[in-house]
């Protein structure tokens, strides 16, 4: 059961401890040195004690809260009540130290901490690990009303105390402690936002709306406490995207492209924010407090482009021919034929090549599908905590807080094709191409694609032709996924009264999460075959893909369509959609102590923490294993498996105050990270060959069976890291400037290769395997590497260079971060995803008089991103640099009728800048080309 307790635990176990007893030494030098006494951090009650009220104040409280927490963090605090400085949580963490953010269909979502992506990095509320609304770990910020928060924390090291840290890093989202903040507030927020490419499709808008309410209040003679907020979000983005199929070689050596798929899309998110705070201190021996979180989101994208198979299009023939021998089209000649052939696409001779790529030229017997697609998703976040300290006596405490998150998430991910006719039939185009300095291919066409007698609901290119004949009219995908996380912790404190420790904490925390991921997936057909004008009442006005060079395209509400009964859906039967369903239960123990420090050492003061963790992990899946036994045909197994396995974790926090508002701090620990809960997944998709079920057979060899899919047995990632930072803060801590340095030490990394596995009791058929064992490839704990990295930030108001510039001021930060991991000792170190070996964060403000305005940007190198892919899969694609330029102006009204009354205007993307992805390390090989354009954003702001 407990499977890993390693040299290297024990070795940093007795490290922290033996500094500890080092410090003791120190104390004979210094009794009589004043002794530092470091904020406590551990409820979210502490960051709020600050009043803030506006850019300013906001970055006083945080360097405030940075300077007084035990670990190596980075702050965000509101600038008043409800208004936190960005538009979304991920905007304002992306400006942190070490932080970076990736921008997914527009919005910032994604975030990485110090090189590591969501994978390794967790969410708290309120010091509380939360459920996902994503298929694994991986936090999408947006979920999260900004205006309902008081501040965000990241902590770059942990304590043994943070339960469900993150080995990236953990961000601890808090919302307002009603009696810490001492008085009554009740604050109304407005915006209106708009972008400026307009509504790029039919049936959408360009424009929407926020608007928030927030009370906070004391009563009972300021014993009970509560705030209430209300946040409402219908918020558009648009985009024009282009996405290359791929670039393969063509006869004469040259890279063409294979493909394309250009969209644009409107995009609308909805969401209903509600927050709830009720706080009890009755007396000085019992503190009671319950938080009560709950959002509505929805999120509906509308897709609107045309697809054109090129060097990867290929040719067509009639399935009903009964000459297989020559095949239709070569005994056509490759001549377009009803009922006969389709010839694949032709380059002409005369074609332009730039460095070994072909740039211009003409396509003919191009065969296009117009698409009309439609995401959305439907989720709802619900999270309950209830948190009451007790005061034993002078010495002791004792905490106990009980917990509850759960997401609900419902999928529709509609894809519907149109064409000039089924599979072979059809009109042919003839199309000019020429790629623009961004990789973006422009074409120049024939047809007429909005003609809706020309264009009609059909299969253009015949896809899906195993499950219905000649090929699907579309696609539904539909995954469901339901999160539930419930946990319970104890702790109890106990105050010493002689150095080095001023106290002692000892806890448990028991959770049990549990996550499912139902896949229904459904081919689209026409009824009785053929093609399907457009019913006229769905039909709208035509996309303009001007940006393309294709003028219009036929356009129409495909869900109505859908939902009116014209077209047929087909459950896909294949076993790769079978398998695709899972669920991974999680029961985590953990116990910890943690020694809190205040201390002089050598005279000088001494704060900090050291402790550990001991972490027991249940793991277990069930799921389907399913093979294809023939065209639609699948033969299923229901399947299970799982593992437990302890893990000690050590971790010390020092702080040596070396000068006046001058710190020297160290941290080492031992972190984990649990493995994508899809690659934990107990659903495998396998085959068996008879041709291979031969004596003699050999499981690595060539043997009969084969798979891929998850692995349930997974251990976690598991690092030791080590920190140390120098901060100096300056003028009253208005300002700091800090040098850090980092290195963590993975020891096992996840990575994907062939496996032995038994496949005893698996389905064949009812032919008897001469050997149960094969080749599965599945996710493994491979070898790991090491990340390291250096960070630079400073904070500075111009008021210290001269008093005429009170008001003015700056932030920097820069990051140089590296890694080698290497899981697979016979292959290439792999690349992290989310890691930019270099960003640098910079923001100019001005606040004085009621006028405030600030101007930010923020720059990351290359980097290997996440996004979706066919069947809104995961694709890990090589993402450009890009620097991403805000800017915000506001005024405050300082007295008369209007005090309390500001109004706000905004821009994000103030430099249009896109969004792109490419292959083999070559930029001109786009494969994503997403432009946003720049969204602006008015608002009023008004507290009482």
């Amino acid at each position: 059961m407990f499977q890993r307790l390693n040299r290297r635990a024990r070795l940093l176990s007795g490290a922290a401890f033996g500094a500890a007893a080092f410090m003791a030494v120190g104390s004979a030098h210094a009794q009589t040195a004043p002794a530092q006494t470091a904020q406590s951090n551990d409820q979210p009650t502490e960051v709020g004690e600050i009043v803030v009220t506006g850019i300013r104040r906001s970055i006083e409280a945080s360097i405030s809260a940075k300077a007084n927490n035990t670990s190596i963090v980075e702050v965000i605090s509101s600038e008043d009540i409800g208004k936190l400085p960005d538009v979304s949580i991920a905007e304002s963490l992306a400006r942190l130290p070490g932080v970076t953010m990736q921008r997914l269909d527009g919005r910032s979502q994604a975030i990485s901490i110090r090189g590591l992506g969501p994978d390794f990095t967790t969410a708290l509320l309120n010091g509380r690990e939360m459920v996902t609304t994503g298929d694994n770990r991986g936090v999408e910020f947006d979920q999260f009303p900004a205006e309902l928060l008081s501040s965000v924390v990241v902590y770059k090291t942990p304590d043994s105390a943070l339960i469900g840290q993150g080995l990236g890093g953990t961000v601890d989202l808090r919302t307002v402690r009603p009696l810490a903040y001492g008085r009554q507030a009740l604050a109304l927020n407005y915006r209106h936002e708009w972008n400026e490419l307009g509504a790029l499709n039919s049936g959408t808008s360009d424009s929407g709306d926020r608007y928030t309410v927030s009370y906070v209040d004391q009563f009972l003679d300021g014993t009970l406490g509560v705030a209430l907020g209300y946040a409402h979000m219908n918020s558009p983005y648009q985009s024009e995207r282009f996405n290359a199929w791929g670039y393969p070689n063509y006869s004469d050596g040259n890279l063409l492209t294979g493909g394309v798929k250009p969209y644009v899309m409107s995009s609308e998110l909805e969401r209903d924010g509600y927050m709830g705070v009720l706080e009890w201190r009755p007396n000085d021996r019992i503190h009671s407090t319950f938080d009560a979180f709950y959002s509505k989101f929805k999120n509906t994208q509308v897709l609107r482009g045309i697809e054109f198979p090129l060097a990867w299009g290929g040719l067509a023939e009639s399935p009903n021919r009964s000459d297989t021998v020559l095949g239709g089209c070569q005994i056509t000649n490759n001549v377009a034929t009803p009922n006969v052939c389709r010839p694949g696409p032709s380059l002409r001779p005369g074609y332009t090549v730039e460095n070994g790529l072909i740039v211009a030229g003409t396509w003919d017997n191009i065969k296009g599908v117009v698409r009309n697609d439609l995401n959305k998703r439907d989720s709802t976040i619900t999270a309950l905590g209830w948190n009451t300290e007790f005061t034993l006596s002078d010495d002791w405490s004792a905490n106990l807080d009980l917990s509850y998150s759960k997401v609900e998430r419902n999928d529709i991910i509609l894809e519907t094709n149109a064409g000039t006719g089924r599979n072979i039939n059809g009109a042919l185009d003839t199309l000019g191409f020429q790629l623009t300095g961004d990789g973006v291919t422009q074409f120049t066409s024939r047809l007429n694609y909005a003609d809706p007698t020309l264009i009609k609901i059909t299969s253009p290119q015949g896809w899906g032709g195993d499950v219905i004949p000649e090929g699907q009219a579309g696609y539904l995908n539909t995954p469901s996924v339901e999160d539930e996380l419930k946990a319970a912790r104890f702790s109890v404190t106990r105050q010493l009264h002689q150095s080095p420790f001023k106290s002692i904490d000892f806890g448990f925390n028991y959770s049990e999460r549990q996550k499912t991921f139902v896949n229904d997936q459904y081919y689209l057909g026409v009824p009785g075959g053929g093609d399907l004008a457009v019913p006229s009442q769905f039909l709208l006005d035509p996309t303009d893909l001007g940006y393309l060079g294709i003028s219009q395209v036929l356009s129409y509400d495909a869900l109505g369509v859908l939902n009116s009964g014209a077209l047929n859906r087909i459950r896909n039967p294949n076993a790769d959609v079978i398998s695709g369903n899972w669920e991974v239960t999680e029961k985590v123990s953990t116990a910890y102590v943690r020694a809190n420090i205040d201390h002089n050492l050598f005279g000088l003061p001494l704060t900090g923490n050291v402790g550990m963790q001991f972490v027991y992990t249940d793991q277990h899946s069930t799921g389907f294993s399913a093979r294809q036994a023939g065209l639609g045909v699948s033969q299923t197994i229901a399947v299970e498996g799982g593992k437990d396995y302890l893990e000690i974790l050590p971790s010390s926090n020092f702080i040596l105050q070396v000068a006046d508002d001058t710190f020297v701090r160290f941290a080492a620990a031992r972190t984990l990270a649990r493995a994508r809960m899809d690659d934990m997944r107990a659903s495998r998709n396998y085959s068996f060959d008879n041709g291979k079920n031969v004596a003699g057979a050999q499981a690595d060899v060539n043997s009969p069976w084969s798979a891929s899919g998850g692995n349930p047995t997974l251990m976690p990632y598991i690092a030791d890291v080590a920190d140390i930072s120098l901060e100096k803060y300056f003028a009253n801590r208005k300002g700091y400037v800090s040098l850090a340095a980092f290195y963590k030490n993975l020891e096992t990394y996840v990575y994907n290769h062939d496996q032995v596995f038994d496949f005893t009791g698996y389905p064949t058929g009812g032919l008897t395997p001469v050997i149960n064992q094969g080749k599965s490839s599945a996710p493994d704990n491979g070898e790991g590497g090491w990340i390291r990295g250096i960070e630079f930030s400073v904070s500075a108001p111009f008021e210290i260079l001269h008093p005429a510039l009170e008001g003015f001021g700056a932030q920097f930060s820069a990051s140089m971060t590296e890694s080698k991991v290497q899981p697979d000792p016979n292959q290439a170190p792999t690349a992290l995803p989310g890691l930019s070996e270099d960003v640098i964060n910079g923001s100019l403000y001005y606040e004085r008089f009621g006028l405030q305005a600030r101007v930010s940007a923020r720059y990351r190198s290359d980097y290997l991103g996440e996004v979706a892919g066919f069947g809104n899969g995961r694709n890990l694609r090589s993402v450009a640099a890009e620097t991403v330029v805000d800017a915000q102006v506001g005024y405050e009204f300082q007295g008369g009728p209007l005090e309390g009354l500001s109004v706000l205007a905004q821009v994000n993307n103030l430099t249009d800048e896109p969004f792109k992805t490419f292959q083999n390390g070559d930029e001109r090989q786009t494969i994503d080309y997403q432009h946003y354009g720049r969204t602006f954003a008015v608002g009023l702001n008004y507290k009482f």
